[in-house]
């Protein structure tokens, strides 16, 4: 891969250097040479053909993570973070690139994918860190006739299933724990973003993954080739990010074979904003907690919970910075925000707001959108939006600010927690009492306080209730890929 983009044959240029097939011991063809299409979710046009990987395809991806398996486990950790160490530094190199790629393949800005691109970084250098650092104990037992040694291992070949929304840094996320970890793995990217996946599978060859290490399949039917794989003896851990019911299914799958899952999961995120909340800071961090992403995240704010004194100022403020974002082509210097993933995501927004509308809720501001083709949908806010709204307890996934108001801080932690997900929450408040009282109530994995992003590659990311299992980033994440060995040596007064 080189780096040199010359306009306007940036587009092909960026394409050419993406492989095609998918990646076990070696680049290859799926089974039969079928293909499936990408397409340019600003333009609607096909940019890229990907292997369309089978049942078949997937075992062989498989059949190469665990010819590895044993060799890497047993590479030494400093060899595994020099690795991890380098594939950093290629990102980093082939930053405008990648993030070019991620712009083509899911419509996000390019100010945004350069963004993703250091966020990916980040976690193999963070990973590479971790790697080196030991793990385990040894101590003597109570009665002094035994020494306890405890050892942390890899848990062995991993499959590793990201989402479309964050392509490339959730590829990051997974898999630079799992290979700081000692294990292999299978990385199966969603079939909307495949691009980003391939080039970080060859990033990672060039940066002196052995073969097997990272192997990487692309699939249009992805329940096919996770049945397989999850039905494979060799497969030891799952780890998933993606809506609910389809971690429920994986979760039962996986409960067969008794595998080690992380499940991250989905979320409807309250902001919940008091009347002493700093309203310019209030505002600043809604738009990043909201509109990071066009609204396509799981720790996007999904609801704000507005007490009544400041919801008036709060809404006319939100409303004229949402107003003004510039929407249109992605690859622009200039663009706020681009396209949505597809029309199954602009047909959702626009049922969630005009199911709001129809209950009450009050269109405080638009954004404009463009004309032509594209998967756009209207950055908008709304005001007043009643408890028995869709918006309330479905996932958005899109650039809309939905209010509702309350009165009492009991009220808002009440409707804050009447979801079934508890993945992210919000808080903004001048008074550090309420920001530990209201945070300790609210039933969430993670809480921001004045800070409307929680994402960290040093912090623990997950959920409670159907918001998923296990943790991903920090030390935490590491332990996701480890199995604890306890070893029972004589004592020393034995």
């Amino acid at each position: 891969m080189t780096d040199t983009l010359t306009a306007p044959s940036w587009e092909a240029d960026v394409l050419e250097s993406v492989p095609r097939g998918f990646l076990a011991h070696d680049w290859r063809p799926a089974t039969g040479g079928r293909a499936f299409e990408v397409r340019n979710p600003a333009t609607e046009e096909v940019i890229a053909a990907v292997a369309d990987c089978g049942p078949q395809d997937a075992v062989s991806a498989l059949d190469a993570a665990a010819a590895a398996a044993d060799q890497w486990a047993r590479t030494s950790a400093r060899d595994r973070a020099t690795v991890l160490h380098r594939l950093t530094d290629s990102l980093l190199e082939h930053r405008e690139r990648l993030a070019r790629i991620i712009t083509l393949e899911i419509g996000k800005t390019i100010t945004e994918a350069r963004g993703e691109v250091d966020y990916a970084a980040a976690y193999f250098r963070w990973y590479a860190e971790e790697a080196v650092r030991p793990q385990g104990r040894s101590t003597p037992s109570p009665d002094g006739r035994s020494h306890i040694v405890t050892v942390a291992e890899p848990v062995g070949p991993c499959l590793l299933i990201t989402p479309w929304n964050v392509p490339l840094a959730m590829a990051a996320r997974k898999a630079a724990a799992a290979l700081a970890a000692g294990c292999t793995a299978v990385l199966k990217p969603a079939a909307l973003t495949p691009l980003s996946s391939l080039a970080l599978g060859e990033l990672a060859r060039e940066a002196g993954a052995p073969p097997g290490v990272l192997t990487v399949i692309t699939s249009s039917d992805a329940a096919a080739v996770t049945t397989a794989l999850l039905a494979d003896p060799r497969l030891r851990k799952l780890s998933f990010t993606g809506s609910t019911p389809v971690g429920r299914l994986l979760l039962q799958q996986s409960g067969a074979r008794v595998l080690r899952t992380s499940m991250e999961l989905g979320g409807n995120a309250p902001f919940l904003v008091f009347d002493d909340a700093d309203l310019d800071l209030a505002v600043r961090e809604a738009m990043i907690a909201k509109m990071r992403l066009g609204g396509q995240s799981c720790v996007g704010a999904n609801r704000f919970l507005v007490q009544e004194g400041i919801a008036d100022a709060f809404a006319a403020a939100l409303g004229e910075r949402i107003a003004a974002i510039r929407v249109g082509a992605p690859d622009r210097e200039d663009t706020g925000l681009g396209p949505l993933a597809d029309h199954r995501a602009v047909d959702k927004v626009r049922h969630l707001v005009e199911d709001a509308v129809a209950r009450g809720a009050v269109v405080v501001a638009e954004a404009d959108i463009p004309d032509g083709p594209g998967h756009y949908a209207a950055p908008t806010v709304l005001d007043h939006v009643p408890a028995d709204a869709a918006i309330m307890h479905e996932e958005v996934f899109g650039p809309v600010a939905a209010i509702h108001r309350f009165s009492t801080e009991a009220e808002a932690i009440a409707v804050a927690n009447d979801t079934e997900h508890g993945l992210a929450s919000y808080v903004m408040t001048s008074h550090i009492d309420r920001a530990r009282r209201v945070a300790a109530r609210l039933e969430a994995g993670m809480v921001g306080i004045n800070r409307g992003l929680v994402s960290e590659v040093a912090a623990p990311f997950g959920g409670i209730k159907q918001s998923g299992l296990g943790r991903e980033g920090g030390p935490e994440g590491l332990h996701e890929y480890q199995q604890l060995k306890y070893l029972s040596m004589p004592g020393f007064h034995s």
